[in-house]
């Protein structure tokens, strides 16, 4: 599939803080790998950014099935945070990595860990690559019995983990929220006072099915991350509250299937997208988005995407 065409009168460039992207159209962590699985589909390097499949310390096996299952709506998933370890990254992952850093998409490591300590540590270690343009800190994740929500939904520990990391590192840090929270724009303030340069979200919410006949829940774990457009209403709503409540850009996702999905969420306050699910249902709908993000734009006579940003009218 060739590159869309960017046309003469749309400027996609957007600018998140210290992070820039060529468009807004990113793809959310835990649905695209590392970037190599969709290459025989279409070039990745046509994406403003990459969040990578969320990265521990030590390989992970994750889950055992059945860990996926699809509802009517959306999507259950309990993977558990399987991937390689940092050290079979940088071995095994790292070159395709850097290649698609060097055309211009911004590759951007999510990083999970049951303590503070380990997330310092993966942040020291990816320190030592340049192909990395920012780190997602991954507090909100519900598919681990261990570490997982813990940071997202306790403000102490979420304000002693952001204050911690940001040390260690001058690349732009975003936090990516949980949202099962009472007060998500609150945990937004904490992270952006504790350093946070960007605020991504939202993540799955827990949820569960059930085999009716066997009588048993159908995923290993009981409970399992619902993403999709079952949960697409509820991000529209925090992306608007967050945009209401930091002075910082928004990464938005949930729920994301087409280009008119985007839009919403820029509309909503968005600064850029990222596309999860709909990867497995329509594996090129990045590309999709992101070229009716470029029509809507000339459409509406938007001369940048940006200009999208917050641009809803209300009542």
């Amino acid at each position: 599939m060739s590159a869309p065409a960017t046309g003469t009168n749309v400027d996609m460039q957007v600018t998140l803080g210290p992070l820039k992207l060529k468009n807004p159209v990113m793809t959310a962590s835990g649905t695209f790998g590392y970037g190599t699985e969709y290459r025989e589909l279409y070039d990745p390097a046509i994406l403003g950014g990459v969040f990578l499949k969320a990265l521990t310390m030590a390989p992970r096996p994750g889950n055992k099935p059945w860990r996926i299952y699809e509802t009517p709506s959306g999507m259950l998933n309990s993977i558990g945070l399987q991937n390689v370890g940092i050290e079979e990254f940088f071995e095994k992952k790292e070159p395709f990595c850097r290649e698609l850093a060097g055309k211009g998409t911004a590759m951007c490591a999510n990083l999970a860990a049951q303590t503070v300590e380990e997330f310092q540590q993966l942040v020291e270690r990816l320190e030592t690559t340049d192909c990395i343009a920012a780190y997602e800190l991954n507090v909100s994740c519900p598919n681990v019995k261990k570490g997982g929500c813990q940071f997202g939904t306790d403000p102490t520990l979420l304000r002693e983990l952001v204050a911690a990391v940001r040390p260690g590192t001058k690349r732009p840090l975003i936090v990516k929220l949980a949202p099962q929270v009472t007060d998500v724009a609150e945990m937004a303030r904490i992270s952006v006072d504790a350093g946070a340069d960007i605020i991504s979200l939202i993540n799955t919410f827990p949820a569960m099915a059930i085999d009716a006949e066997k009588r048993r829940p159908i995923l290993a774990t009981v409970t399992g991350g619902l993403s999709g457009p079952a949960i697409k209403p509820i991000a529209l709503r925090m992306v608007y509250a967050v945009r209401q409540a930091v002075d910082v850009p928004i990464i938005g996702m949930g729920g994301i299937m087409n280009w008119k999905d985007a839009a919403e969420f820029l509309l909503a306050g968005a600064s850029a997208v990222a596309v999860g699910t709909a990867n497995f249902v329509h594996p090129t709908t990045p590309v999709e988005v992101l070229e009716g993000l470029q029509d809507y734009c000339r459409r509406h006579r938007y001369a940048r995407v940006s200009d999208l940003t917050g641009a809803l009218e209300l009542p």
